[in-house]
């Protein structure tokens, strides 16, 4: 556990270190800067503190080389394995999206023409790449390849995954200029959290980013590298994205509790089909390990 507790108690310390600089920070820079939003200003001091803590436990844990961040394979090889990853990351979240048309979870956007599209396309697919390397160098190499050395494989997968799900509900939160006093990163804290003060609301999704975690930690550990998983996580926030972009939320569809209203796409139908594509890969891990053999 002690990898593990290394990188929780770098998240949330930064956390609480990032609330209790924000205000001061805010309130000295604001005369020069008034532009800069607080939320934003607090949030770019957590990455930073973040990278900082990151860091250190990088160097006290000796997590070196490309292997221990999940780029240990040929670069050849690694770039096959994204874009098998992309392609199946697209293939398999199609049909949840479908799902969420076809059963009128979410309707399209009134006037959404070709140039939108377009540019859903694009976006969705930066977006995508952007958040499978990040998050998945962070959360199945770091993180899980840390992790693992100290733990059976099965609790490795859930823990790192749980926090992985965890993390998505930091919620979006503003505290107006006029308001800002030295204590107000704590208030925006507080603000942050709210979801966890209801933890019921949050269930259906927190279990299907957990499941979604636990899928890409499992082909992070099945390649023994990180470029699959990144593939798929960029394959499947693009289709996200480009769905969410162009549709609105309907809660007054019939099976609308099938979908979580805090991000509007995760949910129950998720979790169904994730855990579906994980007994699907369980099952017939035999051929999946002949495949990975030509890959």
């Amino acid at each position: 556990m002690r990898s593990f507790s290394a990188f929780l108690c770098t998240i949330l310390g930064t956390l609480v270190l990032a609330a209790l600089l924000t205000g001061p920070l805010y309130l000295a820079v604001h005369p020069l800067l008034p532009e800069v939003p607080f939320n934003k200003l607090a949030s770019r001091l957590w990455q930073l503190t973040m990278v900082g803590g990151v860091a250190l436990v990088v160097w006290r844990l000796r997590l070196r080389g490309k292997a221990a961040w999940g780029y240990g394979l040929p670069r050849p090889r690694f770039l096959r394995q994204l874009v098998l990853g992309l392609a199946l990351g697209l293939l398999t979240m199609l049909p949840v999206a479908t799902l969420v048309l076809g059963l009128a979870l979410r309707l399209p956007e009134a006037g959404l023409d070709s140039a939108r599209l377009l540019q859903l396309l694009c976006s969705g697919a930066l977006t995508g790449l952007a958040v499978g390397f990040l998050e998945e160098t962070f959360f199945r190499g770091l993180l899980l390849g840390a992790v693992r050395r100290e733990l059976p494989a099965t609790v490795a997968v859930l823990l790192t995954s749980l926090l992985y799900a965890s993390l998505h509900f930091l919620a979006r939160a503003k505290i107006p200029a006029a308001e800002v006093h030295a204590g107000s990163g704590i208030d925006l804290l507080a603000l942050s959290l709210r979801h966890f003060a209801a933890p019921l609301t949050m269930l259906d999704s927190l279990l299907a980013l957990t499941a979604v975690g636990s899928l890409l930690a499992l082909a992070r550990l099945w390649t023994g590298s990180i470029a699959l998983s990144i593939g798929l996580h960029a394959g499947w926030v693009w289709v996200m994205k480009l769905t969410v972009g162009a549709t609105q939320l309907n809660p007054s569809a019939t099976h609308a509790a099938l979908i979580s209203p805090i991000d509007g796409f995760t949910g129950w139908l998720v979790l169904a089909w994730t855990t579906a594509l994980i007994l699907m890969v369980w099952v017939f891990r035999r051929r999946f390990n002949a495949l990975r053999a030509r890959f």
